[in-house]
């Protein structure tokens, strides 16, 4: 069993990959009603992966006897601006996120080394999740208004498989 302030600090995990699917599904459909489909669709695929990043610790947290807490969550927005302003808004979600990480990273390597392991897993994928996020709103920055520019950039989001990023 898992001490109480490892299974808290894991249930705040599994809560903030939880606001995180429910916010990419969210964007992904502000996207579609948009008609930015190839930006819906990577921003539903990210919302998969978010979602099974949230499995993967309720997954660890049963397996080690621990109680999981998946807590009630506000309505995500129904507008998120331009693609420009919502991929900036991906992006800063993502730094919040390592940064949720990197403080989790912290405090587990000094009492539970087991735990270290799946926090450094996430830690070290958050590092492709931001980079690309970065690229994205690069991209975005340089296409500015330009609709050609922005339905090139939809269209390459839109090649993403799941588990693989474009860009």
């Amino acid at each position: 069993m898992l001490k109480e302030e490892v299974q808290q600090l894991i249930n705040h995990l599994i809560q903030i990959e939880h606001v995180s699917t429910t916010l990419y599904l969210a964007m992904s459909a502000y996207m579609d009603r948009k008609n930015y489909t190839g930006m819906a669709k990577w921003l539903r695929l990210q919302s998969e992966e978010e979602r099974e990043h949230m499995l993967m610790l309720i997954r660890y947290l049963s397996g080690k006897d621990g109680v999981v807490e998946i807590s009630e969550m506000s309505n995500q927005p129904t507008d998120f601006g331009t693609p420009l302003e919502t991929f900036q808004k991906v992006l800063e979600h993502e730094q919040f996120v390592t940064n949720a990480y990197r403080k989790a990273y912290d405090y587990v390597k000094q009492v539970d080394p087991q735990t270290v392991v799946i926090v450094e897993d996430f830690l070290r994928e958050q590092i492709d999740e931001e980079a690309q996020s970065l690229t994205i709103v690069e991209r975005l920055k340089l296409a500015g208004n330009s609709p050609s520019a922005l339905l090139l950039i939809d269209q390459e989001l839109g090649q993403r498989q799941n588990g693989t990023a474009v860009i």
